[in-house]
């Protein structure tokens, strides 16, 4: 009887830490993320605070930043006339050149660079076959981008291979969508897709193998009406989408206080992965920016805090057992 309450006791207490490590709380994952991803300066902003802080980032980048004047005329979006783009191009092949050696060292710290298209245009209307156009015009635009500014002698090793196969997501313009996006995501190799708004912070989406994440709602300012998080969503809240100076600091801090309050709830809450969503444009002479920089000063230090790019989220939220299924 000994023998056999000895096994039993050295039985459980081999399975004992197992049960420990599943009742622990998940790190509370954070999901910070640029939309265009060109303004050079801002490059070396946003990586001098992800080195600073430990984090991560996704960059959600537009591929006519890295066009030429040539290159520039022949694009055409679906439905569109030859070069036009909404957000414009490459202030000069030298802007490019600096963009896409930024691009390649954030690669390699380990930030994700992922698709915003190319021109930014409204996809609402768009087929499968629109999509896979426009896919297909930044996967090349990138492949090619040192060949074309004439820095083929400098082409890292292994950029083709980046650009071709390691661009998994995708975050669409306006966060407008169509029913044709997700077959063509599908079709283009990615494994996930950051275009859906959601009423606070959730779990993603899983159709198939590809993850559908969403930025949330957040509770902002002195009635805690919710609002995208993301800083042009602030930006229209705060300013009207006019560019207000003179208030600068006031909706620096509440922007940071949004971004605080919606990370707490969840840090002590469910520790559901919180996303918030920016511009490399600095609105309101660079509030939501410096709201940025205090937050993830803050949050990112923490060891129980994991301030990653989607493709480092999407195995640690596997691993949680809980994605949503869902027949989209």
């Amino acid at each position: 009887m000994s023998r056999l309450l000895a096994v039993a006791s050295l039985t459980l207490s081999c399975l004992l830490p197992a049960f420990v490590h599943a009742d622990e709380k998940p790190k509370q994952i954070v999901l910070v993320s640029f939309d265009g991803a060109h303004d050079n300066a801002l490059w070396t902003k946003s990586r001098e605070m992800a080195s600073r802080t430990g984090a991560h980032f996704t960059y959600f980048l537009s591929c006519t930043f890295l066009m030429n004047r040539e290159q520039a005329r022949a694009y055409q979006a679906p439905g569109q006339k030859p070069g036009k783009s909404n957000v414009g191009f490459a202030k000069s092949e030298d802007d490019a050149r600096t963009r896409i050696a930024n691009i390649w060292d954030a690669h390699l710290e380990g930030h994700d660079i992922s698709s915003h298209a190319c021109g930014h245009f409204d996809g609402k209307n768009w087929s499968e076959a629109d999509w896979k156009r426009e896919f297909m015009s930044a996967r090349m635009a990138l492949r090619d981008a040192w060949k074309n500014l004439g820095e083929a002698d400098k082409e890292p090793q292994g950029w083709a291979d980046f650009a071709v196969h390691d661009i998994k997501g995708f975050r669409a313009p306006y966060l407008s969508t169509s029913d044709g996006l997700v077959p063509a995501e599908k079709a283009m190799g990615f494994s996930y897709d950051a275009s859906l708004v959601t009423r606070g912070p959730m779990l993603p989406q899983k159709v198939g193998d590809l993850y559908r994440f969403g930025l949330p709602l957040i509770p902002e300012g002195p009635d805690h009406r919710g609002v995208i998080g993301m800083d042009y969503n602030l930006y229209v809240r705060h300013s009207k989408g006019v560019e207000d100076k003179t208030d600068s600091k006031a909706f620096e801090d509440r922007a940071f206080s949004a971004y605080e309050a919606a990370f707490e709830k969840q840090y002590d809450g469910e520790r559901i992965p919180l996303q918030l969503g920016f511009h490399f444009v600095e609105m309101n002479d660079g509030a939501y920016w410096r709201a940025l920089d205090r937050f993830v000063s803050d949050a990112c230090h923490r060891p129980d805090v994991a301030c990653v790019s989607y493709s480092e989220a999407i195995p640690m939220i596997e691993a949680r057992g809980r994605p949503q299924a869902s027949g989209l």
